[in-house]
Parts: C-alpha cells; structure tokens; sequence
C-alpha cells in the first residue's frame, strides 16, 4: 500500500507539472502569434509606407528618355535630311497619362506608360525631313524572329522606305545614306553583349564616319546597368553576337557605349563617328527601370529581361531557354533532362518570335524561375548543373555557337572539366577590372 500510495503521489505531482507546462506553452505561444501578427502588420504598415514614399518620388521625379526631350534636339534636325535607326522601342512617352504605380511578382514597384507617339510619327508632324528608316534585328516593327533576315520594306503608315540592317546589310552602305545629313539612334538595349542592337550601333557609327554624317544619340536606361559581369570577349571570337572586348553584362547605356566605341578606336582606321547625345533624365544605372515596350519578341516583361544574360547561354547548348512558350527567358528544359533532377515540363510551340522553337513539339523537363528574386549577377550554376545531369553530354554544346555568346572557349572547358561556378567567376574577375577603370571614362551616369 506504501509503495502504491507513493506512486500515486509521484504519478499526481507529474500529472500537475505536465498541465503546467501545456498551460505555459499555450500562453507562450499565444503570445508568439500575438506578436507575429503585430510583426506582420509593422511590416504591411512599413510597406505602404515605402510605396508611398517610391510612388511620390517616382511620380515627382521619374526618368525622362532622350526621345522625351524633344526641346533638346528638334532644333538641330531643322532643315536637315534626317534618317532614323529604330524599332518598336523608338517612342516618346505621353508622361501626363501616367498610370497608377504596377507591382510585379517581385513586389517591384515601376512606372507603365500606357500611351506613346512613335519618334517617326512626331518627328513628321513636327514637319522635320525624315527620308527614311533603318530597322535592327526583328525589323522596324520587332516581330521577326531572333536571326530571322529581315528584307527591305516600305512602312505602310508613313510610306518611308525601311532599309534593314539584318539582311545583306548589317551596315549602312553609301548609297543608302546618300542625301542623309543627320542619323538618329534610337533603341532600347538590356545591357548585354550578345543582344545585338550594339553591333548595330557599332556598323551605323563606322557608317556615319566614313560618310561625315553627324549621329544624334537619344538615350535609352539600361535595365541591367545595375551590376557587371561574365567573361569578357577575346577579340579573335569577335561576330555580330559581340564585336568589343566587354564583359557579357557590360553595365552601360547606348550613348555610354558609343563613347567607348570611339574613344577605344574600336571603328578602325582611325574614324571617328560625330556624336550628340541626348541623356536620359534623372536616371542612374541602380535606378530601376521597368521597360514599358518589350524589346524583342522572346523578351516580354522585367523578369525575362533580369534573366537574359544568364539564361542566353543556354542558345549555344541543346537546352530551350524558354523560346516556343509564353514564358521566355523565364524557364529552362530539355527532353535530355529529366524528371527525377527537374520539377518542371513545358512543350515548346511554334508563337511569336519563334517559329521554329528549339525541341518543338518535345516535353522539356527543367526548371521555372518566374519567381527568382532579381539578380544582380550571372547565375551560372542552371548552367553548370543542366550539363552535369544532362543524359547527352557529348552533344551539349554547340560549340561555334556557344563561343560566340561566352565569347571566349576558356568557359565551355571549364564547365566540361567540372569547375564550379565560384572558381569560373574567379577567372573572370582580372578582365572586369580592368573593364571597370575603362568604363569609368565613357559614363554619362552615376
């Protein structure tokens, strides 16, 4: 009886401290949600605050674009022959008919500009003497696929002649600049080597020099000024995917590269390309930008843009990038990949901006980054691991073209030979210095 009154006892004292310690824990943790949910709220309540105070900076001191600022140039194209290099970006934005601050996935806060008048348009109902108009890659209109040929046309809704500068000519011959006395440059870039509209800067500016045509710069921000990375070029793989030793994100606007583009003697022969630019307004290179007019078909909003200069390495490589879905640039796969290494699968099919889609018709297993935060550096490591867990190594790369985009063959070996992506970067990091102290003559931006 002792020793079962004693256990008694013993069991009752345990039975009241284990009702003590749930009584405590339920406080405690009511306390925790308590406070969490203070947390939460502090943190919507600093939140929009935040926007608010974006918004009425963005509102009261937003980026005005060269082509906004026609007090600054239409005075020099008075009574001058005029020919433009543009596209679908070349635009000037209606500013009072700003829209309401938009946020992305990201919670990215931007301006959208839901109205324009294209720079062609303005120009002639400002009665200045546009003769004709000189279209990059994708064409005047930005609808031809990526390396698509583009032909010389007549725009139907000005009559102007379109000379293309992807077909037979990547550059302006003298006959088609014959009786031009000023060129303007006006297209939107994303910052990255092996988007070509620079190359086209580069074979307009050689043109202009050799023919003493004044080029007008209007100038553009660039939504990936605000980092620079990646291999830089080795002259002996110079192409149309890259002509200057620059690193693949080379952290500068169109006017800033045209700068260096004559200041390097990059022309050759010793010419020189007379350049006015008009600078974009209260804009810096971490400014955000929010590209209002996709810039080519297979880059249609922010986040295909940010993921460009990583994901571009996968056009020298049998992995789709996205091309053949709505989602360019924004997703990777292959039907080399598979299932068991890779959660996502898409069907690439024929759309605007590709017609003919890499694996067409084939269920590419691989990765959808639509919710990556912003970088603010190559990524490498989707690179790196799609070959390691690729089931066709020895046709991964396509060589010539995968060298084209890097720029260099050191990268493609180094991947085969199982670097990883610090100790690539690492490679990297001599040239982007010396890139970085050049770079620093030619800005126009903070």
């Amino acid at each position: 009886m002792i020793l079962i009154n004693k256990a008694s006892i013993h069991m009752e004292d345990r039975f009241k401290n284990t009702f003590l310690f749930f009584c405590t824990l339920i406080i405690f943790c009511g306390s925790m949600i308590k406070a969490s949910a203070q947390t939460i709220q502090n943190k919507q309540q600093d939140t929009i605050a935040l926007q608010q105070t974006e918004a009425q900076e963005v509102l009261s001191d937003p980026i005005i674009v060269g082509a906004n600022q026609t007090e600054e140039y239409l005075p020099l194209l008075q009574g001058k022959n005029i020919a433009i290099v543009g596209n679908q970006t070349s635009v000037i934005f209606k500013y009072p008919n700003i829209a309401p601050l938009l946020e992305d996935e990201q919670g990215i806060r931007s301006l959208k500009f839901q109205q324009y008048t294209h720079l062609v348009d303005s120009l002639l109902s400002n009665n200045i003497a546009v003769k004709k108009v000189f279209a990059p890659e994708h064409g005047f209109r930005g609808k031809a696929d990526a390396g698509e040929l583009v032909a010389d046309e007549k725009d139907i809704k000005t009559g102007l002649p379109i000379v293309s500068l992807h077909g037979k000519n990547k550059k302006p011959t003298a006959e088609s600049l014959s009786g031009i006395d000023l060129m303007i440059f006006d297209i939107q870039d994303v910052g990255v080597r092996f988007y070509t509209y620079i190359s086209t800067l580069h074979y307009v500016m050689q043109a202009c020099a050799e023919n003493n045509i004044m080029l007008l710069i209007l100038d553009r921000p660039n939504p990936n000024a605000h980092y620079i990375d990646g291999p830089t070029l080795k002259p002996e793989h110079s192409s149309f995917l890259g002509m200057h030793p620059i690193p693949l994100v080379h952290g500068m606007t169109i006017g800033e590269y045209a700068q260096m583009i004559n200041g390097e003697g990059w022309l050759g022969e010793g010419l020189t390309c007379k350049i006015t630019i008009v600078p974009v307004k209260n804009y810096s290179h971490q400014k955000f930008y929010s590209l209002p007019i996709r810039p080519s078909p297979n880059l249609p909003n922010d986040k295909a843009i940010n993921l460009y200069p990583s994901l571009g390495f996968f056009e020298g490589t049998t992995i789709n990038a996205g091309r053949g879905t709505e989602t360019q640039f924004q997703v990777f796969g292959s039907p080399d990949l598979t299932l068991e290494k890779y959660d996502y699968a898409y069907i690439p099919k024929p759309n605007f901006g590709a017609k003919y889609p890499k694996h067409q018709g084939e269920v590419c297993y691989g990765n959808d980054l639509r919710k990556m935060n912003r970088l603010h550096r190559i990524q490498l490591d989707w690179l790196i691991n799609a070959y390691k867990n690729c089931t066709g190594k020895e046709k991964f790369f396509n060589t010539k073209s995968f060298t084209l985009h890097a720029g260099n063959e050191e990268l493609q070996q180094q991947i085969m030979a199982g670097l990883s992506a610090t100790q690539i970067k690492k490679s990297w990091s001599e040239d982007l210095e010396k890139y970085k102290r050049k770079r620093k003559k030619y800005l126009i931006y903070n």
